[in-house]
């Protein structure tokens, strides 16, 4: 069976892909109502054996609102008026998406804020400070 390839180490079996072909909306004159250009790719995030579980889990938080309460990920592409580059567009996102996934966010290092930082930070409170006094009444009784 063909693998899609999505990195060097990581792959997708081509029969966990599965396509549906539908109407596209929007112009097309008289063909758009006779040819199923749109194409539903269905990707089962979930249940895929070819994802190791760290991308799975990237993958599921990535795919927002394209994921069924299944795990199942929908991409719709109907941008093309060809069936077979609307298919082509679809794998591509798909491509991208788990792309995105495979690539392991970098870790945060905790810094503190430098010495400057501090001063700067403190000497526009002061002005800020004084820039609130400047408008209180003089009389000083609150009003």
């Amino acid at each position: 069976m063909p693998r899609l390839t999505v990195t060097d180490t990581l792959g997708i079996d081509s029969s966990e892909l599965h396509f549906d072909y539908l109407r596209a909306s929007g112009p097309g004159g008289q063909h758009v109502n006779k040819t199923a250009s749109a194409v539903q790719l269905r990707f089962d995030v979930a249940g895929s054996p070819s994802l190791p579980e760290p991308v799975r889990v990237r993958l599921l938080h990535l795919a927002g609102n394209r994921l069924t309460l299944a795990g199942v990920l929908i991409i719709e592409a109907s941008r093309f008026r060809s069936q077979e580059r609307n298919r082509e567009d679809a794998l591509a996102r798909l491509l991208a998406l788990v792309r995105q996934a495979a690539t392991a966010p970098k870790r945060r290092r905790p810094t503190r804020p430098t010495a400057g930082a501090k001063r700067r930070r403190l000497a526009a409170k002061q002005r800020r400070g004084e820039v609130k006094q400047g408008r209180r009444s003089v009389s000083g009784n609150g009003e």
